[in-house]
């Protein structure tokens, strides 16, 4: 019979677990191994952003981006906030320590927005 293997407590791996479930972990994972909501993510790292210049960054369509952000809200990873008729997105800042990493490992995406498209 096996031994099951042991994780130390002082093992860097299991402080960036933080409470979370392997479940949970592979369910954000699997959300930002999709190519799209990896580079919306990496947008919100610049400056929070509304649905329409996410997708003119993205050259996609409005209701693309509306569905990959619904699905990143439900997981915990965006916020979102309301200026007048726009609702903004941004990063979840209460985020996990293994998702913070993955922030700090995201390239800063050269389009920059400097005029929003919904005004």
């Amino acid at each position: 019979m096996k031994k099951p293997i042991q994780i130390l407590a002082e093992d860097a791996a299991c402080d960036s677990m933080d409470g979370a479930s392997i479940d949970d972990m592979a369910a954000c994972l699997k959300l930002l191994g999709d190519r799209t909501r990896l580079t919306i993510i990496a947008l919100l790292k610049q400056s929070p952003l509304c649905v329409c210049d996410i997708a003119a960054a993205l050259g996609t369509s409005q209701p693309n981006v509306s569905q990959h952000l619904k699905k990143m809200k439900a997981a915990g990873l965006l916020e979102e906030h309301r200026k007048g008729q726009w609702i903004y997105y941004s990063i979840c800042e209460q985020n996990t320590l293994y998702l913070q990493a993955i922030l700090a490992e995201l390239p800063s995406i050269g389009a920059s927005i400097n005029q929003s498209a919904c005004e």
